[in-house]
């Protein structure tokens, strides 16, 4: 399935492509499901590795370098701004129970934003002001076979927990399915997910939230996102987030060597 790449995606779009051009890399277009000849390269080996950090989780970034790779507004352009807080569909849809095995953990990550395992290391919120969609952005700290093994689970989400219910604390029922979500062939490793989570208020309103999922590992660092809304989810954002994320995370590392 193509689509048109919307105006408001551009400058990260043009971002991407241009350095994608000068590392003599293919092209990854925001279609979806996209496609490129070889995985985006994100470590040289030939390279000096770079100093291990002293934090216990093996995390190879500073905190400053953490916070450096975050994506910002002017990234994604407009109509996209810096968070005004959580949404309130987060309490209301997320923050339920179900007895349908790992699914209750899903619904905890989802709800946590710890797709990774852990609290993040750094993180934004972004806000789409015209369909009143969130992005969630984080910085992992974790250790890559940690990483991998929580991308491992992700990849069981589409058939253990495909369809299945779920409680919410003020007594709503929903219906929730979860299927896989092609991402950009960036990073070692990578997993996306597209969760929807369908009910009906006392009043007979019903209500849909959907959400894209995705999570990267770069070497030895990762980053995890959600892309949420009850209206319209900008596909096209959570493409471009997840190939701009990749290459601001290598860029980092990169930089960071410079610097020894």
């Amino acid at each position: 399935m193509t689509a048109a790449i919307r105006p408001r995606v551009r400058p990260l779009a043009a971002l991407a492509f241009g350095l994608l051009t000068l590392g003599g890399c293919a092209t990854l277009g925001l279609e979806h499901p996209p496609t490129a000849e070889q995985p985006l390269p994100t470590i040289d080996s030939s390279s000096p590795k770079p100093k291990k950090s002293a934090r216990g989780d093996g995390a190879a970034l500073t905190d400053a370098q953490a916070r450096a790779a975050l994506l910002t507004e002017a990234d994604l352009g407009a109509p996209w701004s810096a968070t005004g807080g959580a949404a309130t569909w987060r309490d209301g849809l997320l923050k339920a129970t179900t007895s349908a095995g790992q699914c209750q953990r899903l619904l905890d990550a989802l709800y946590s934003d710890e797709l990774l395992g852990a609290p993040a290391r750094a993180a934004v919120g972004l806000d789409d002001t015209d369909t009143d969609a969130q992005l969630r952005y984080q910085i992992g700290a974790r250790l890559p076979k940690d990483v991998d093994a929580e991308l491992s689970w992700l990849q069981t989400m589409p058939v253990q927990c495909a369809e299945f219910t779920a409680d919410t604390e003020t007594g709503l029922i929903e219906d929730v399915q979860v299927t896989d979500a092609p991402l950009p062939q960036v990073g070692d490793v990578r997993q996306g997910l597209r969760v929807t989570v369908a009910t009906t208020t006392d009043d007979g309103q019903e209500s849909v939230l959907t959400m894209d999922v995705a999570a990267v590992r770069v070497g030895e660092d990762a980053f995890a996102l959600t892309n949420g809304g009850l209206g319209d989810v900008p596909n096209d954002a959570t493409q471009a987030a997840v190939q701009m994320g990749a290459l601001r995370l290598a860029d980092v590392r990169r930089q960071g060597r410079a610097q020894v």
